[in-house]
């Protein structure tokens, strides 16, 4: 049985390193274009320069598209994540069949269409009367980043020993103060992860932000507004790395973040401390 593993695996190793380079060589082009010293993104390379970098930072209209989804991603991720929080906490707390279908529904939008879901949203602000805005654009992206946050709150909470809760209130604790400061803390890790996931969705979506956005596009819609002009492909190959290296960072270390507040669990109790009840 060995050697027949042994024989199938060079073969796995192949398909493996394929799929990646099929997955991520494409993505690995756009910085490497951003430097190239052309507006044509082919080979070979006309030269090196840093022209496209410089470009965005006098790029007032870039500005604006920035500030505009750093408040919506700031906005959404809170939101998504209090609810989460909340959601999370309740389906294993509780553990009754209305918190599991309340969980089962926010979790709900990952599996519907973008498309679906942004004409949805757009009937549902026209009716409430806000229209296409910043506001709608929030609670739209709420919505998309909800899924994330209800998973990461929910294996967290599941996690947690049940014994921290129930040893806090035998001692007279009310559910309350056993949640604010027992819970809460033990969870703070994937409370931060979940933020910035939560964060990362909603800056990087783009179809539900077609559909919901006004007079004040956010970075997505900016970027394919730029791509109907040539000339401006390079200084959009340059933002795209500064954006690809964004989201690269924020997701490694919302993920750091949740595998230590995961392994903090495992460490072992030496000496128990009186916790004050208020």
């Amino acid at each position: 049985m060995t050697p027949a593993r042994s024989q199938k695996a060079p073969w796995l190793t192949v398909y493996v390193v394929a799929y990646v380079l099929f997955l991520y060589l494409p993505i690995a082009i756009i910085p490497l274009f951003s430097f190239n010293n052309s507006i044509q993104a082919a080979f070979p390379l006309s030269g090196f320069t840093l022209e496209w970098y410089r470009s965005l930072f006098g790029n007032e209209n870039l500005h604006r598209a920035f500030q505009t989804s750093l408040i919506v991603g700031v906005s959404a991720a809170f939101l998504a994540t209090s609810i989460g929080v909340t959601v999370g906490y309740m389906e294993v707390a509780g553990g009754n069949r209305t918190a599991r279908v309340i969980s089962a529904l926010c979790r709900l939008p990952i599996l519907i269409p973008g498309v679906i879901v942004g004409i949805a949203l757009l009937v549902l602000v026209n009716l409430a009367g806000l229209g296409p805005s910043r506001i709608a654009i929030v609670l739209g992206h709420t919505l998309v980043a909800l899924p994330t946050a209800v998973v990461i709150m929910r294996g967290r909470f599941s996690s947690l020993p049940r014994s921290f809760s129930e040893v806090a209130m035998d001692l007279g604790a009310h559910e309350w103060t056993t949640f604010r400061r027992i819970v809460l803390p033990l969870a703070a890790p994937a409370i931060t992860s979940s933020f910035m996931l939560s964060f990362l969705t909603s800056f990087d979506e783009f179809i539900v932000a077609f559909f919901l956005s006004g007079a004040e596009p956010t970075l997505p819609l900016y970027v394919w507004g730029q791509l109907r002009f040539p000339k401006a492909l390079p200084s959009v190959m340059a933002l795209g790395t500064f954006i690809l290296l964004a989201s690269i960072v924020i997701a490694t270390v919302a993920e750091i973040i949740r595998r230590r507040g995961a392994a903090s669990d495992e460490l072992p109790v030496t000496t128990p401390r009186p916790l004050p009840i208020s």
